[in-house]
């Protein structure tokens, strides 16, 4: 029996479909000499520090740096405590059984670092032997798959994968939790100031970004704008130099021979420069830049996107959604007409699709060698029938994007139009000739949003103009605009680097930070940790994300070109750069930044209050700490920062009941206890009072 494993149910059961494995059993299908199974995504991570003996919070154990990792089953918390997921451990039961069946294993998993990484973690975690072969498909079309399984490759030959994948995961265990626990623990415990090896850099961003912005002081300039007539068409030019003071600027006014002056061709034409310009269409989608599509078209958000992409791809509409790539092959591009003649009767762009059959297409985004793991998003051969509104949205940014990307270029007209009026003033327009690319959405020309003339009339040098007008303008500079979903996701790309260039950005894109299937969920993340939030479109930083980021902006964590540069070792790392100076590098970095963290992290004392969960108690000596009652001791939880408040539950032979010890820390003294016991045996009662954080017998007086 030969054994496919996919990594989830959906998708195992579209692939037992293909092959007519009908037969369900419980946790699997069955059929035609197959079985079909599946993962619920991770069922096995890295275990938790527990597993090697770092219990607990604590200073002792910084840095976490384990020789071997251990796998685990993925665990739940209920009630508190930290217990294996039921699903997981059935579903972990049943693929066991049909590994140590099979005659053949397949590895169906997505194809990518992740997929290769849940697939590996579920096989060294069962101490699988048998060897394996890999399916790797960009479509889940019945015939992509089909195929996919008749050129099966040796799982060997994906081995570099898997270390990349493994020196991911690993290095976020290092990074996260050594980095979270220091900040943490440094900051009293009272509150996880979560850290991580993408998440710290890209807070760190919107951060940077909201302040500059929040502390710009706008510069106040002026310019002259003078209204141009030429046969009754009026055309704006604006000075050529801005001034700082009003009172130059007023000067260049008044000097401007207008109507109103008494002139009556006052604008002298200078030069008249038109300058032909082909803008090439964009290149196709891969994640990202669909996902800033989305945003700053329908305001999606970037997880929004992926999962609405990911149910396209389950249904065979579109191919592999977590691409990184912008590019195709030439066997790809041999599939392109077919998929055109698809969209001819599209309701938006159909004409398009149709005029698209009739010319050579552009061939920009063809380069077999800037193909990754996959080629750029693409609408598959099946035409949808009914999609929801928001899948319909996202499927037609893919498949308009198709027709974008091998359309012809736009054709403009750059016009400059020079005058002299008393000062020299400039006019700009652009005349498009030929709209090419741009006629699939009707795309407005965004560098066209600045000008000041949507067209300008035919005017020749040596003419002389009336200038019906005059006006003097007070502008003011502006700062960078807030970091949205889609800006956001355009600056990881490249590290903060703005990069306007489509292709630059792409040649960059193995220095980004995070990688596009993993942006959305740190965005996420960083929502979930409360250290930024949504307003509008904009994502704004949070009090306790400014308060983090103040603390480890300039610290190695927080930079994210080394992030960036991470990237690319681990897409290295794939293609067979060494595992163990790479792992080294981590493992030195987590030292340095958990002594920096431990360092900065004392001054969150000032910045945070305590988080007070039910039945918290706050430390009476610092009024920071949180008290932690174990079956020793009752101790702030800011030790770390040098607080020393301790009281031992065991004096003078009595232990004190928690309620005892609650009471003396909450009122400053208990009732009478009985049974307390001096070094010389005798027994005796006393109230214990709380004095400068420290705890005093008070006798009761003696009978007479």
């Amino acid at each position: 029996m030969k054994v496919v494993i996919a990594e989830k149910p959906s998708v195992a059961k579209e692939l037992a479909k293909v092959f007519g494995a009908t037969t369900v059993k419980s946790g699997y299908m069955e059929g035609k000499g197959y079985t079909f199974t599946w993962a619920f995504g991770h069922l096995i991570q890295l275990a938790a520090p527990e597993a090697y003996g770092f219990k607990g919070w604590k200073l002792e154990n910084l840095p976490m740096l384990p020789e071997r990792f251990k796998l685990a089953v993925k665990q739940n918390k209920v009630n508190g405590v930290m217990k294996d997921d039921p699903g997981v451990v059935k579903q972990l039961n049943v693929i066991r059984d049909l590994f140590e069946s099979a005659t053949e294993i397949i590895v169906a998993t997505d194809a990518g670092r992740e997929g290769e990484l849940i697939f590996r973690y579920i096989y060294y975690h069962l101490k699988c032997k048998k060897p394996f072969r890999r399916l790797w498909i960009s479509s889940q079309t019945d015939e992509a798959i089909k195929n996919g399984f008749r050129n099966l490759k040796p799982g060997s030959e994906y081995d570099t994968l898997f270390y990349s994948a493994q020196c991911r995961s690993e290095s976020d265990w290092i990074v996260g939790l050594n980095a979270t626990q220091a900040l943490s623990i440094a900051a009293g415990n009272r509150s996880v100031l979560s850290m991580g090896r993408v998440q710290t850099p890209t807070l760190a961003m919107i951060c940077a970004r909201y302040l500059e912005n929040k502390n710009f002081i706008p510069q106040i300039y002026y310019q002259i704008a003078i209204f141009l007539n030429k046969d009754g068409q009026v055309f704006k030019a604006i000075s050529v130099k801005n001034f700082d003071k009003q009172e130059a600027a007023q000067k260049v006014f008044d000097q401007v021979k207008d109507v109103a002056s008494g002139f009556k061709n006052g604008g002298d034409i200078l030069n008249v420069e038109v300058k032909p310009r082909k803008e090439q269409p964009p290149l196709l989608h891969d994640l990202s830049s669909l996902q800033q599509e989305a945003n700053k078209r329908k305001g999606f958000t970037a997880d929004q996107t992926l999962g609405l992409a990911q149910t396209l791809y389950e249904s065979k509409l579109i191919t592999y959604p977590r691409t990184g790539s912008r590019y195709i092959g030439d066997d790809v591009f041999a599939e392109i007409p077919a998929l055109l003649v698809n969209q001819s009767e599209h309701p938006t762009f159909g004409k398009q699709a149709v005029f698209l059959q009739t010319v050579k297409l552009n061939k920009r985004c063809v380069n077999v060698k800037k193909v990754t793991d996959h080629h750029a998003l693409l609408p598959t051969s099946n035409k949808p029938s009914y999609l929801p509104a928001d899948q319909q949205v996202i499927y037609d940014l893919i498949a308009g994007r198709m027709l974008e990307a091998f359309h012809q270029e736009c054709i403009k007209e750059l016009t400059k139009i020079s005058i002299e009026s008393g000062s020299a003033f400039v006019a700009n327009g652009t005349v498009v000739q030929s709209p090419g690319w741009r006629a699939v959405f009707n795309q407005a020309d965004n560098e066209k949003e600045d000008e000041e003339n949507p067209t300008l009339p035919k005017v020749v040098k040596g003419e002389a103009l009336p200038v019906d007008k005059k006006e003097l303008l007070e502008k003011q500079t502006k700062p960078k605009s807030l970091y949205n979903e889609a800006s956001l996701l355009k600056a990881m790309e490249t590290s903060g680097k703005e990069i306007e260039d489509d292709e630059l950005r792409q040649a960059m894109k193995d220095t980004g930070l995070g990688t596009p299937a993993t942006r959305a969920s740190i965005i996420e993340t960083l929502i979930k940790r409360d250290y930024i939030k949504r307003e509008k479109k904009n994502l704004l930083p949070s009090e306790k994300g400014l308060a983090v980021y103040d603390l480890v902006k300039d610290k190695q964590i927080a930079q994210a070109e080394l992030t960036g540069l991470w990237e690319k070792r681990l897409e290295e790392i794939r293609t067979g750069a060494s595992v163990s100076d790479f792992k080294n590098e981590i493992r030195e970095y987590a030292r340095t930044i958990t002594k920096e963290l431990l360092d900065v992290g004392r001054g969150l004392n000032e910045l945070f209050t305590p988080e007070l969960q039910e039945g918290d108690v706050l430390c009476p000596l610092c009024k920071k700490g949180i008290v932690r009652i174990t079956d020793k001791a009752a101790g702030c939880s800011a030790y770390a920062s040098g607080c020393k408040f301790v009281i031992w539950r065991t004096m003078c032979e009595k232990k004190l009941t928690e309620e005892e010890i609650r009471g003396l820390i909450e009122t400053g003294k208990t009732a009478v206890i009985k049974g307390f016991k001096s070094k010389a045996g005798n027994v005796f009662d006393a109230s214990l009072l709380l004095s400068e954080g420290k705890a005093h017998f008070v006798y009761e007086p003696r009978e007479v």
